[in-house]
């Protein structure tokens, strides 16, 4: 199936009260010649906070980064009906301790979309940065090296690059793995008013804690889709117990 990454209207049917950010259909993607999501089909809503949930191996990674535009699915139809290219926050471990950043010049990476690496930052640039820090509470941090801070706050450092970015979808991969339960509180409390703001969500996690308090839910099984809808009606027992069984 030939691959197409184009804006179109919402499916009509699509529920008014929530049309679909992105919509994507036989999706399958990869990694050399390692497939990993297997004609993945689903919907994701526009102002609403969507988790991909499953095991290690189930292909959430993979999706998110194929929704951010970072990995190309090898088949498959993909459709975003937003006007901005997606912010992307990965896993905070795939930004190295050792990375001479202090959390400024981290957030500001969040531009270089807009204005190219390496450029002079205009003074909208700045403001977006400024808004981003202030955003995160992480102004009073912004002089410091990103590896000197505690997972909490470099977690939060990277969602405000996320949100200088000025997008529409914010996508991000474990965003409160490892964190204790006030830094976590903290992301959810941001996410849910980011929404509010008119910002669409998708996050992986195997948190089911996390993920029971989302809009919506993408439940993956060997890069398969297992469930798909309210997180009460998709993260049963019976569903969970099938999906993380024993292999």
């Amino acid at each position: 199936m030939k691959t197409m990454f184009n804006k179109t209207q919402p499916s009509p049917t699509s529920p008014p009260e929530r049309a679909a950010h992105l919509h994507f259909s036989g999706l399958c993607a990869g990694y050399s010649s390692r497939p990993v999501l297997r004609e993945i089909s689903a919907q994701i809503p526009k102002l609403a906070t969507t988790v991909l949930v499953g095991p290690n191996g189930s292909g959430k990674s993979t999706l998110l980064g194929v929704l951010a535009g970072v990995i190309r699915p090898t088949s498959g139809d993909l459709h975003c009906t937003g006007d901005l290219p997606p912010a992307f926050v990965p896993q905070r471990g795939a930004v190295g301790d050792t990375l001479p950043l202090t959390v400024r010049q981290t957030v500001e990476m969040g531009r270089w979309g807009k204005r190219g690496p390496w450029r002079r930052l205009t003074r909208q640039d700045h403001a977006a940065v400024d808004g981003a820090l202030d955003r995160l509470e992480i102004r009073d941090l912004a002089s410091r090296q990103l590896g000197e801070l505690s997972g909490g706050q470099r977690q939060r450092a990277l969602i405000a690059q996320g949100l200088a970015q000025e997008s529409d979808l914010l996508l991000l991969d474990e965003p409160t793995t490892g964190l204790d339960p006030e830094a976590r509180e903290r992301i959810g409390t941001l996410l849910t008013a980011l929404v509010a703001d008119g910002v669409t969500v998708i996050q992986a996690t195997h948190d089911l804690e996390v993920a029971r308090t989302a809009d919506t839910c993408l439940l993956l099984q060997d890069g398969r889709l297992a469930g798909q809808g309210y997180p009460d009606q998709v993260l049963t027992t019976s569903a969970l117990a099938r999906v993380w069984q024993p292999l």
